[in-house]
């Protein structure tokens, strides 16, 4: 049997010689055995983790998401009980355009049916409809685990503030929140969605509205905001301001206006024409886009003045009708004498002869001195 190399000795496969290592080598061999580890200090150890971690300056403070995925189509179904109702055709279609050349720059967010092997939309209905469009196999997706309970709280709350969200369907979805809580207190409700109570109930009167105003809504044509000026006033009505506050463009502090006066009026109509026919009069005497309308908003409001003051009649209601559509403020004796002061100034450079020139304006001065003299006649008496 062959001798077998000594513990110092090792033997070259090559040649067969045998080789003894150097001193040096023996001596830093045993010094690393004897030397004892210093306190406080211990060998580096590798775990298996360490190994497969991303060690590159951008991998510092990112953390990888389990449950970041990339689901196929084909898997994905919307939620039939989501708030929204509602897909602006023109934007869906701008939003294929721009994933069929970009893809899809934000997840959408799903839940996981087990009973049905279906991810079921939480949030991002409409990138998953563009992706269809789009013709794309997968749709990168973020999968939560959200309990039915809790599901429709957290899509208001994603798109309670969005306004590619109608008021309409989110009224219908605070309703149906309503329910799930077992009909708690709408106060309750709005805590649950974080939202004003106030502002939770300018949601749920969109939803009072007739149907044909409430598809306003739905369609984009018609504001929350410009809707509130259709509370409170009877169905023919709310639905030919509605339908004339969308072709007329009508800004939304104008339909306020309208609106307020239309409930102050005691000379409400009973038929559509005639509804349509009071709205288009108020309409026209509220919207100043030249001189000549706002002419005409003058002389208006100086003839109703004229004939309060002078008895021919012997109620304000039609004067106030005119006053809240126009958006006068309320009676103060300092804006008075402000108004006073203003119209002194703007008299301060004219002359008689100037004055005398301008027929129109000759007549609102008269019409205006007979008013102010009935005013201070009546108060001396």
């Amino acid at each position: 049997m062959p001798d077998r190399p000594a513990p110092d000795e090792f033997e070259d496969i090559l040649t067969g010689r045998r080789t003894g290592r150097s001193t040096g080598a023996r001596r830093a061999q045993q010094d690393n055995i004897d030397k004892p580890v210093r306190p406080g200090r211990s060998r580096r150890r590798f775990t298996v983790d360490a190994l497969f971690s991303d060690t590159r300056p951008q991998a510092v403070g990112v953390q990888d998401l389990p449950e970041a995925k990339e689901i196929a189509l084909e898997r994905i179904e919307p939620d039939p009980n989501q708030p929204r109702r509602t897909f602006d055709e023109e934007r869906l279609e701008e939003l294929t355009e721009s994933i069929r050349k970009e893809g899809v720059l934000q997840p959408i967010v799903v839940r996981y049916d087990a009973e049905r092997d279906r991810y079921i939309i939480v949030h991002g209905e409409r990138r998953f409809r563009a992706s269809t469009r789009a013709q794309r196999k997968t749709i990168p997706a973020l999968v939560r685990n959200v309990p039915e309970s809790r599901l429709l709280v957290q899509q208001l709350m994603e798109n309670i503030v969005r306004d590619d969200l109608n008021a309409v369907d989110r009224a219908r979805a605070l309703r149906i929140l309503k329910d799930q809580m077992n009909d708690a207190p709408w106060e309750e409700v709005a805590a649950e969605v974080g939202i004003r109570r106030s502002r939770l109930f300018q949601l749920l009167d969109t939803s009072k509205l007739p149907e044909p105003a409430q598809e306003h809504i739905r369609a984009g044509t018609l504001s929350e905001k410009q809707s509130r000026a259709l509370q409170g006033l009877p169905p023919i009505y709310q639905q030919e301001l509605a339908d004339a506050i969308v072709e007329r463009a009508v800004p939304s502090q104008i339909a306020t206006r309208v609106g307020r006066a239309l409930r102050q009026s005691s000379r409400l109509a009973t038929t559509q024409d005639a509804a349509r026919a009071h709205i288009a009069e108020l309409l026209d005497l509220a919207i100043s886009g030249d001189d000549e309308s706002r002419n005409a908003q003058i002389d208006r409001l100086l003839d109703a003045l004229n004939q309060v003051v002078s008895g021919m009649e012997r109620d304000r209601v039609g004067l106030d009708e005119i006053a809240t559509t126009l958006g006068a403020p309320a009676y103060t004796p300092s804006r008075v004498t402000k108004s006073v002061g203003e119209l002194a100034q703007a008299l301060a450079q004219a002359d008689r002869d100037r004055i005398a020139s301008d027929r129109q304006l000759r007549e609102r001065l008269r019409a205006l001195g007979r008013i102010i003299a009935s005013l201070t006649d009546d108060t001396e008496s």
